[in-house]
């Protein structure tokens, strides 16, 4: 009887590593224009988006947007939300898609592996985005919900260890060979999720995420082609199965991109 054969998977974060900024900053237009920001919070979004390029993604800087997308968010109606994204997720994403994750992408797809966008940002905004990239599954962070409205709670955060966490439930879950397996980031934030598999990449990385990257040996990739992809060929998985990823009971689908600060009373 032959052996089983074995599952491999390649893992990628999603802002400033597949797409070009914040995947739920983009959005800041269409917000403003389906009525849930004003204009004066769209123009503390923009200068956020700014901050965050120039500045990396370190944990304060996480803390930071994380705060102010909570207070941002709070309040919001979820349908809206969803709504919003569905109708202008090509426009917003399309031309900030990096050429060279597509390429990966069909690459890892092509050579059997699954692919895995693992972020920090929420389902309503990744899981579209994995589905138009033809991704396999999705982690994401999830809000905390009460009567269709997001409360500005944050259920489950994938940042940091987590992901290692995540990836490592999802390993388990799915049979993937870990050591075998591919991890892509920009950020040192995700150096936890790397240091979870056998073939760690720094993409575009912030400057302690490629001090750890050379001081490892681990590839350095630039990523600098942003395209549309309805200009490419065909992914070799037109109509993705996006799984929603489980773990400890909680479901890691819903939520903005870092969009919630968890409240702790003292």
């Amino acid at each position: 009887m032959p052996a089983p054969a074995i599952r491999t998977a390649a893992f990628f974060d999603l802002d400033k590593t597949i797409i070009a900024k914040s995947s739920t900053l983009a959005f800041s237009k269409p917000f403003q224009a389906g009525g849930l920001i004003s204009r004066g919070a769209m123009l503390r979004s923009a200068y956020a988006q700014f901050v965050y390029l120039v500045g990396g993604a370190d944990h304060d800087q996480m803390e930071k947007l994380r705060s102010f997308l909570s207070d941002l968010c709070a309040g919001w109606d979820v349908a809206t939300v969803r709504e919003i994204v569905a109708d202008t997720i090509h426009n917003v994403v399309d031309p900030l898609v990096y050429d060279e994750a597509v390429s990966l992408i069909e690459e890892h797809h092509l050579a059997g592996r699954d692919v895995v966008v693992v972020s920090a940002s929420g389902s309503e905004v990744v899981e579209p985005i994995g589905a138009m990239l033809g991704a396999d599954h999705v982690v994401a962070t999830r809000l905390e919900i009460v009567d269709g409205k997001y409360t500005g709670e944050i259920a489950y955060y994938a940042f940091g260890e987590e992901k290692a966490t995540a990836i490592r439930a999802l390993a388990t879950e799915r049979g993937y060979d870990l050591d075998r397996s591919f991890g892509y980031s920009d950020s040192v934030t995700d150096l936890p999720m790397l240091e979870a598999v056998g073939h760690p990449h720094a993409v575009n990385p912030d400057r302690d995420l490629r001090r750890a990257a050379t001081e490892r040996g681990w590839p350095v990739l630039v990523f600098t082609k942003p395209v549309a992809l309805r200009r490419r060929l065909p992914l070799p998985r037109t109509v993705p199965s996006i799984a929603a990823f489980s773990i400890g009971g909680i479901t890691a689908v819903g939520g903005l991109a870092w969009a919630a600060r968890r409240r702790r009373s003292g």
